[in-house]
């Protein structure tokens, strides 16, 4: 096996050892910056759970865009109103604030959240023409997984997943995330791209800044959702992949300085340096969020922010530990993604060295890049995201970390919360409406079930209950989500508050779910499934969009004609059908002929070649047996012959992550070459077709 650095070498990616722009290096962070002047700055800003406040960038920003482009857009959303009844002037300008919250569940909540997106957005002429096209542009806030989104100018939905053509490319599903030239990790293509990964992360790492897992997962998130990358640049170096974009520099961005765009939030889960588990949190540990302006728990035991510009510098009682070595840079937007998607806690079996619920492909690719990793950099904790503790000496009384110099960050829904509603429940932010978009696979059909609504509702009314405004009436468990349909169809929890104001927002309840008109199922695609064919993300995001645009009708297979837009005689209406009463909750009765097993609309491997061969093998009973029994050992041969070749390349992880026992170098204490060769096969291994 090549040393990393015979393998960076033959990469070639750069002349000099010299930072170039645009460079893979450029993911790590710049240390030893002076810092803002001590006595003048805040660094770190607290509040309390009865006396909360926003970030003074945030507030304008939102109050701002609400004033002017959403105002607008309600206008030209319902025009003066007349068509439902009302007189939009009647409301001066004192419009419901919303917030949009988008799932996690790997690529197929991605592949969700941007589907159903595509249905609320007014530049999409069938969502126009439903009438929920709009919802995104009056929206004020959108948490969860969205810097893709942000990144590439805030684009319609169907080009930011799927490409235009011209200067944006798509996510590229259809490469595979860690392995994306097949099996092989030891292939030239393979060796090309974990190089790449691998020089980024080694980068942050000689800076002094511990690393981990979600190191090289950030890198391998922006080589699909961040900008920069296509076909034939994807195992070259000719660009940075997204290394150097950071979420501070969103405020940069044209959408964004024209107020076109909600504003975003990243939410992640910690494990406090006394706990060391490998389960689902509990939901007592700190949940943070990310913003472009701050990182931020309004957990009661905390409610503190840091400047994001300066996440990443050794702070201590709210300042810098050295005042000449202040850290930027360490906010990329990759690392930032990747710390909210950050699932290794509870999946990285070193003792086996197995990535559970990953394939083998993909685990291999990943645990490859992870056992070079640690036998190159020091790390800390490797199966968590590790950022320096910016909240040190903060709260002694009440915060978890309060004397811990770095936080282990993990996956937002590692505590159950698989939507991340709690940022858009602060009290201060005081939202009126929440659509919740639910992608979860909480049933053994990979479909939502109301669980992580449910342990949302069960934090903000026990832990959050003084910080965050209270969920309205849901269906009291997981299995009143079934046996009502609520998770079949959109639902509206909160139609009937008995205060004034409310005290509690509307929730608009829009769950992954069977395809409305009966159809077979494409949407309910396993979390771990880390690539999709061209064909498999075009019916999955087509199903989606269709079913968020299209409501349903109680007892039918039909799409209703007056979702949305409802003139007010049928407003009474309007809220029966979709308003749960949870004292005469609906029936799953009134959704009827959902269909639930997944079906691939576009079957590889295996399964395809029985697909287009299943006319050839009826020819005899004895030729299909035989035909199996070969299949089968030769399958078995073929993965003992695998097993055989990977435990040798991979024992070595559950040896090396251990720090005590080994005597780790810091890369910067590697002799580098001075100058490299450009590797001599640059081209694409994909084509544009």
């Amino acid at each position: 096996m090549y040393c990393v650095r015979t393998l960076l070498g033959l990469l070639a990616l750069f002349a000099t050892t010299a930072a170039f722009e645009d460079s893979v290096t450029d993911y790590a962070p710049a240390v030893n910056i002076p810092c803002p002047d001590l006595s003048t700055t805040d660094f770190v800003r607290e509040w309390t759970a009865s006396n909360q406040t926003i970030n003074p960038k945030e507030v304008d920003y939102v109050e701002t865009r609400m004033n002017s482009t959403i105002a607008q857009a309600w206008i030209d959303w319902l025009g003066n109103g007349s068509q439902l009844g009302y007189n939009s002037t009647a409301f001066q300008g004192n419009f419901p604030k919303i917030g949009i919250a988008i799932p996690g569940g790997g690529l197929r909540a991605a592949q969700y959240g941007a589907a159903a997106l595509s249905g609320l957005d007014a530049r999409n002429s069938s969502a126009k023409a439903a009438g929920t096209g709009g919802l995104l542009q009056v929206s004020s806030y959108l948490s969860g997984l969205s810097g893709s989104l942000f990144f590439n100018n805030f684009p319609t939905l169907g080009e930011l997943v799927f490409g235009n053509g011209n200067n944006l490319t798509g996510w590229l599903l259809d490469i595979a995330f860690a392995t994306p030239d097949g099996d092989d990790v030891f292939s030239e293509y393979n060796q090309y791209f974990f190089g790449s990964i691998l020089w980024s992360v080694m980068s942050k790492a000689d800076t002094g800044i511990d690393t981990s897992i979600t190191d090289p997962w950030a890198r391998m998130i922006s080589f699909h959702f961040l900008n920069q990358t296509n076909r034939q640049n994807f195992f070259t170096n000719d660009t940075a992949h997204g290394a150097g974009q950071l979420w501070s520099n969103i405020p940069t961005i044209p959408a964004w300085q024209q107020y076109e765009t909600p504003f975003p939030i990243l939410v992640t889960d910690s494990r406090p340096q006394n706990l060391n588990t490998t389960t689902a949190l509990t939901l007592d540990p700190t949940v943070y969020e990310i913003t472009p302006f701050e990182f931020a728990s309004y957990d009661p035991d905390l409610s503190a922010g840091v400047n994001l510009t300066f996440a990443g510098t050794p702070m201590t009682n709210k300042k810098p530990v050295n005042a000449t070595a202040c850290v930027t840079g360490f906010d990329q937007a990759g690392f930032m993604m990747g710390t909210s998607a950050s699932l290794f806690n509870q999946i990285l079996d070193f003792a086996h060295n197995t990535l559970q619920g990953f394939s083998q492909s993909d685990g291999n690719g990943l645990l490859y890049v992870l056992s070079r990793q640690l036998s190159e950099v020091r790390t800390r904790a490797d199966d968590v995201a590790n950022w320096p503790n910016p909240f040190n000496g903060v709260k002694t009384a009440t915060y978890d970390d309060a004397n811990s110099t770095w936080l282990s960050l993990i996956d937002g829904a590692s505590n159950g919360e698989n939507i991340p509603l709690g940022p858009l429940f602060v009290r201060t932010r005081a939202l009126d409406v929440i659509v919740t978009l639910d992608g979860s696979a909480d049933d053994s059909n990979n479909w939502p079930n109301g669980t992580g609504l449910l342990i949302s509702a069960e934090r903000q009314s026990t832990i959050l209950e003084a910080s965050h405004q209270q969920m309205p009436p849901l269906p009291q468990n997981a299995q009143a989500f079934v046996d009502t349909g609520a998770r079949e169809r959109t639902t509206f929890f909160g139609c009937d508050p008995t205060q004034n104001p409310p005290e509690f927002p509307l929730v608009i309840y829009i769950p992954n779910m069977p395809p409305f008109n009966g159809d077979d199922p494409t949407a309910n695609t396993g979390t771990f499934q880390l690539q999709y064919t061209p064909k498999q993300q075009q019916v999955l995001f087509d199903q989606i969009h269709n079913n968020t645009i299209s409501g349903f009708v109680p007892n039918t297979n039909d799409a209703d004609p007056d979702f949305v837009v409802n003139r007010s005689d049928f407003c009474q209406t309007c809220f029966t059908q979709y308003c749960f009463d949870p004292q005469n909750p609906p029936s799953l009765s009134e959704v009827p002929n959902r269909k639930q097993i997944f079906v691939d609309p576009d079957p590889q491997g295996l399964e395809n070649f029985l697909s287009e061969n299943k006319s050839k093998l009826i020819g005899g009973v004895v030729g299909l047996v035989v035909f199996i029994g070969l299949l089968i050992g030769g399958l078995i041969w073929w993965k003992k012959r695998r097993d055989r070749q990977f435990v040798a390349q991979y024992q070595q992880v559950s040896a090396l992550h251990e720090e005590e026992e080994l005597n780790l170098k810091r890369y910067s204490q590697y002799v580098r070459p001075e100058s490299y060769e450009m590797p001599a096969h640059r081209g694409s291994l994909y084509s544009d077709s």
